[in-house]
């Protein structure tokens, strides 16, 4: 995993890239050798008493694929989804699952120098899922360990939807 900022061992000043998106007004990141494809929001099926945050299911070329919306996820305003509105599709340890952001803009390159470690927010923000703030020129990204956030105790439903 992205562990250079933890890691005193990985090589020195590589770089990582990650996969800039927005939700809201915040811009994240994600790594991109998680990323299978881009997708423009479509369709999905919903599932019975699944939580919120799981909008439902797609089928991608015969694989079906669970849809997380991360607005809902990150408790962010009530979603919108229009021209811009994008499924980053997953892919992580062969499992398949879509996020929907708000939009993707580009692909950053990060010096290990210019990630920051997530600030301490106690109780009132669970950092548990970042790896960081990355930083460039006037950007702040907000980078997102995602596989600890999709692999996650409340997203143990993915497994029975996907399977």
């Amino acid at each position: 995993m992205l562990a250079a900022t933890d890691n005193p061992d990985s090589a020195a000043g590589q770089p990582f890239e990650f996969l800039a998106f927005t939700l809201g007004e915040e811009e994240y990141g994600i790594d991109i050798q998680k990323v299978q494809e881009l997708r423009g929001y479509d369709t999905v099926t919903r599932i019975a008493n699944a939580p919120a945050h799981i909008k439902g299911v797609i089928n991608l070329r015969g694989i079906i694929v669970p849809i997380i919306d991360m607005r809902i996820k990150f408790n962010l305003d009530a979603p919108s989804y229009d021209e811009f509105t994008v499924v980053i599709i997953l892919n992580m340890a062969s499992r398949i699952m879509g996020m929907v952001v708000d939009s993707v803009s580009d692909v950053i390159t990060l010096t290990p120098e210019q990630i920051r470690p997530a600030p301490e927010m106690g109780a009132v923000l669970d950092t548990e899922y970042l790896i960081g703030l990355g930083t460039v020129d006037q950007r702040m990204l907000i980078l997102v360990d995602i596989f600890k956030l999709m692999s996650s105790a409340d997203m143990g439903l993915m497994e029975s939807v996907a399977a």
